[in-house]
């Protein structure tokens, strides 16, 4: 399964009523450390496909969402399980380190 977009409209039924859980990519088309990080995120949706799904929120196209969790800079990466934010990541980082923190959230 490859990453899902979400808009502010999708949110709540994509996101808040999922019935597993889900990482939350918020980005921009113009984000350079957005675009380094895409690749990762659908690779881990591929691998992780039967444990958690990976949304991506365009934060130009979808700004209520961005602004009702207080995303201030990007990429954002948000983990939601049973409606909840549990986890937040702020900027780019190698796969391996979202893994890792995927893993530490009970996941992978």
């Amino acid at each position: 399964m490859s990453t899902v977009a979400v808009t502010d409209a999708s949110f709540d039924k994509d996101v808040l009523q999922a019935s597993r859980p889900v990482l939350v990519d918020f980005w921009a088309e113009w984000c350079g450390p957005c675009k380094q990080i895409a690749p990762a995120l659908e690779q881990i949706s591929e691998e992780l496909a039967d444990q958690v799904t990976v949304a991506k929120v365009d934060i130009e196209a979808s700004p209520m969402t961005p602004g009702r969790y207080g995303v201030r800079g990007i990429p954002t990466m948000m983990l939601f399980k049973d409606g909840q934010m549990t986890s937040m990541k702020v900027g780019a980082m190698p796969k391996q380190k979202i893994l890792e923190w995927l893993s530490e959230a009970g996941l992978g």
